[in-house]
């Protein structure tokens, strides 16, 4: 898991998003605003592409592609 700079869809410019699973680059389910999203991975680019308006997973915690099981990510807010 960590985060990166991505391509989001619905913006059409870069912001941060957590990359939660990769099997390939394909086959990548992203977190961006608490949601998470399929994704792809280019890398003649370097970027990856978040497609957070036909990508929500119906199943947060499962990915589509190989059903690998994807934990909840911790959050912790600064007091």
């Amino acid at each position: 898991m960590f985060q990166t700079k991505a391509m989001i869809h619905s913006l059409q410019s870069e912001d941060t998003a957590t990359i939660l699973h990769e099997n390939g680059p394909n086959d990548v389910v992203a977190e961006y605003d608490g949601t998470r999203y399929t994704a792809i991975y280019n890398p003649f680019v370097g970027l990856y592409y978040v497609d957070d308006i036909y990508g929500e997973l119906k199943n947060q915690n499962t990915c589509p592609n190989c059903g690998g099981y994807i934990p909840n990510t911790e959050r912790r807010n600064s007091a």
